[in-house]
């Protein structure tokens, strides 16, 4: 589909990725929410309070394989701006990266 992806061994390389290289580096995130040094959620929090960085600035979207209510609030609550449950399904994810990207790819 033409995304370049680059990826992340914790939540603190990906703070720190997004640190040097905002605002416009990435289009999205994709963070797991269990990840060692900093989970998905305490990574977001600190992305979020990044000078700048808004939920419409870089959407980040959660990958669990918890979907309980719970889990979804504290995603949305970190300040993701949705959520994939694991195993993560192909048209899901473009689905959602469309929505949050506002994109016109087609991922059927």
């Amino acid at each position: 589909k033409g995304f370049i992806v680059e990826t992340a061994e914790n939540g603190q390389e990906a703070l720190e990725k997004i640190q040097k290289y905002m605002p416009n580096k990435y289009a999205a995130v994709l963070m797991d929410v269990q990840m060692p040094v900093l989970n998905g959620y305490e990574a977001t929090l600190k992305i979020r309070k990044l000078k700048g960085m808004s939920k419409q600035e870089l959407p980040i979207i959660a990958a669990t394989a918890n979907a309980f209510a719970e889990d979804r609030f504290a995603a949305f609550e970190s300040g993701m701006n949705a959520l994939l449950t694991k195993p993560i399904k192909t048209n899901d994810l473009f689905r959602v990266l469309k929505n949050c990207l506002k994109g016109d790819f087609n991922y059927g």
